[in-house]
Order: C-alpha cells, then structure tokens, then sequence
C-alpha cells in the first residue's frame, strides 16, 4: 500500500493498495485494520463501524455532502467517477480549498476523507459502483451538511456540466 497526504487539506489522504495480477484476474486488500490505521487530527485512532455502496449512472452527481464527525474510505469498485473533497471546516488552513480524484476500477485509488469535509462524485462510466466506510453510523441527513456542487465559492471543476442531480443537491444552498 502506497499512501500519500494532501497538501491543500490537512488529514486528507490518497492511498494505493497492492494489486496482485496473475493469469486469473487480480486480487486487492482494500481494508485491513493491520495496515490501515489511521489518526483524526488529533492523533486518536480512526476506527470504521459501517460500510456502504452506492450503484449509479452515468454522469449522476451525488454531493457535496458530509458531516462534523465522520471520517471515510472511498474506492470505486466498478467503473470510474470523478471524487472531489472540500474542506468546510473554518478552522482549518485548508478552509475552502478542493481536491479531485479520478478513482477507477483500473487504478483501484482509495481516498481518506476526514470529518468535516464535504465530498461528492460524478460517475464517468455507464454505471458505477462506489463503496466507502464510514467512521459513524449513518443517522440521517438531519446531521448532515449539503452544499451546492457548482457554489462560486468553491469554484469546483467538474467535467460535465449538467449532471443528474437528486431533489436534495439541486436545491442545496450557497456557502455563505
């Protein structure tokens, strides 16, 4: 496992697992608690209590969204999208700043997100299956932060323009 730290967003990380290929197919460890153990910006321990998959179409655009105390894993299992975290936290020295990823079945990349960034993709392929963990167990949206895929603020890039977007992020609102 190859795993290197943003430089824009403190506690964010993208990390590469061995892939073993032989005439068969191939083999990826995507999580084991030996080797991927990481710290909160406070040095405690990150620990995963919930996994989750998300199965969408091409160019359907989930987020940004995210929450106070969730850390997550991502991989794109099937397929490829374009994965982009913003820090929102305002104490941060990454406040307002972005990163994107192209995760894909092919380079199989793993993104750490820490809590209090928003994140959100765009599947790129036909269909793409996403899975991440999750460092909370999902309690419902009322937790949740939503803020606007396109918000000026952020001036995020996103390679299509007008994505298919759920009731919930077309009329989420502005960073104010």
């Amino acid at each position: 496992m190859k795993s290197c730290e943003s430089s824009k967003i403190p506690g964010l990380r993208c990390i590469t697992p061995d892939v073993f290929h032989d005439f068969r197919g191939e083999f990826v460890e995507t999580f084991s608690a030996k080797t991927y153990r990481f710290k909160d910006l406070n040095g405690e321990p990150v620990e995963f209590v919930e996994d989750d998959i998300s199965i969408s179409r091409q160019h359907v655009l989930r987020g940004l969204h995210g929450d106070a105390n969730t850390w997550k894993l991502i991989h794109c299992v099937s397929g490829a999208l374009y994965y982009v975290v913003a820090d929102l936290r305002p104490s941060s020295p990454g406040y307002l700043k972005w990163e994107s990823f192209a995760l894909n079945d092919q380079n199989r990349q793993q993104v750490l997100v820490p809590a209090g960034c928003a994140n959100g993709h765009l599947v790129l392929s036909e269909k793409c299956i996403f899975s991440y963990k999750q460092s909370q167990h999902y309690s419902g949206m009322q937790n949740q932060f939503t803020v606007r895929w396109n918000d000026p603020k952020l001036n995020i890039f996103r390679p299509v323009h007008q994505p298919l977007l759920s009731q919930r992020d077309q009329s989420a609102p502005d960073l104010k």
